[in-house]
């Protein structure tokens, strides 16, 4: 991703050349950690931001771009009906309304208030996640099972929703195909966390396709729209209730997740050039950026790499840093805070999968930046070699 603006210190300017972060002394970092809402998620493509600019210049009725934008995207990305949304988990607040209460002006209007409704959502233990919040923000009650056996008795009458998270699929113990069936069969909808699924490029359509009836991405993150928008695709029943939930009106659940005009026609331009990328050319880059990393590294004496992919959410080509702690006496967790507090600031992906190591995300990384953070790893790591007596 060679488009992108430049992301450090005073280089971040706009036509009028105020440097903000060095007029708020706020220091820029080098992102080798990946989209994480905490570092600004991912640098928003030059054609997002000239729509938001664009947009910001006149005035529309905000359903009726909704209305367009919704239909535009859901055509690019075959499916029923989209929306954008306040990031992934307004996706998952908006797409919980729309099953508990749906499109009941009075059921609307209590929220969470869930008295009289459906306000029960089944979810697998193994998929618990923080964000699940979102959902519990409904006033629904969530309900864990550890087997396709128990989802099935856990169905009632009072069920509104089955609960999926996308990238604990791989830990089980129910596959999403078996987990959609089981909902289809007791006509219960389904909604899939997949916020940081993209890439690769095809889960923007296998998801729907495959059966869900409501998926939520950030659209921040491996899009590189807008940080606080996101998507949420499925039916379209659903996602006319959905929007019900918010802004612009008034007296909803919802209200305070709105979207900008500005945010909803840069998100659908983001689709767009995403879905136009020459993605093949992307992952070569991001090859090149772990390559680099990890030819540097590898020459220093105790210390060794490794080139790896997550296998679901942040889906690219990562390097992981090693070291013989015996030569080389700096725990993980000080080497990254060195990383951190020294120049430039450099931040590498929290809680590694493997307690003594760094791991450096290669997408987030600018042209040039993997060869500074190679650097930077090894001084810090050299800094910490132990004396020969």
């Amino acid at each position: 991703m060679t488009d992108g603006p430049r992301g450090r210190g005073s280089e971040v300017q706009t036509r009028d050349a105020r440097a903000f972060l060095d007029e708020l002394g706020v220091r820029a970092v080098v992102n080798g950690a990946g989209t994480y809402t905490a570092l600004g998620g991912c640098l928003m493509l030059p054609e997002a931001v000239r729509a938001f600019e664009a947009m910001s210049r006149v005035y529309v009725r905000l359903n009726d771009l909704h209305d367009a934008a919704g239909a535009r995207i859901a055509s690019l990305l075959g499916c029923e009906a989209a929306m954008v949304t306040s990031g992934g988990f307004g996706g998952l607040m908006l797409g919980t309304a729309a099953c508990v209460a749906g499109d009941s002006p009075e059921f609307i209007r209590r929220l969470p208030d869930t008295t009289g409704m459906k306000n029960e959502v089944i979810v697998l233990k193994s998929h618990r996640f923080p964000y699940d919040h979102a959902v519990r923000n409904g006033g629904v009650r969530l309900i864990e099972v550890e087997s396709a056996a128990q989802l099935e008795q856990a169905i009632g009458p009072r069920t509104a929703m089955l609960l999926f998270l996308n990238k604990a699929e791989p830990q089980g113990p129910v596959a999403a195909a078996e987990f959609i069936s089981i909902a289809r069969a007791r006509r219960v909808p389904t909604l899939n966390d997949a916020a940081a699924d993209v890439p690769p490029a095809d889960r923007l359509f296998r998801l729907t396709k495959l059966g869900f009836d409501l998926v939520a991405f950030s659209g921040g993150k491996g899009l590189r729209g807008p940080q606080s928008a996101g998507l949420l695709l499925g039916r379209a029943d659903l996602i006319r209730a959905a929007r019900l939930h918010t802004a612009p009106y008034s007296d909803t659940f919802g209200r305070g997740l709105k979207v900008s005009k500005e945010e909803i026609v840069a998100m659908l331009v983001a689709v767009e050039h995403y879905l136009a990328r020459d993605h093949d050319a992307d992952w070569r880059e991001w090859e090149d950026r772990v390559h680099a990393i990890c030819r540097h590294l590898d020459a220093l004496a105790g210390v060794r790499t490794e080139r790896f992919v997550p296998r679901v959410a942040n889906e690219v080509p990562h390097a992981r840093i090693r070291w013989d702690r015996g030569a080389i006496a700096i725990g993980a967790d000080e080497a990254a805070r060195l990383l951190r507090d020294g120049e430039p600031s450099i931040e590498t992906v929290p809680a590694p999968l493997e307690r003594d190591s760094i791991e450096v995300a290669a997408w987030t990384l600018e042209p040039g930046e993997a060869e500074i953070v190679a650097r930077r790893i090894g001084e810090v790591l050299n800094g910490a070699r132990r004396r020969k007596s």
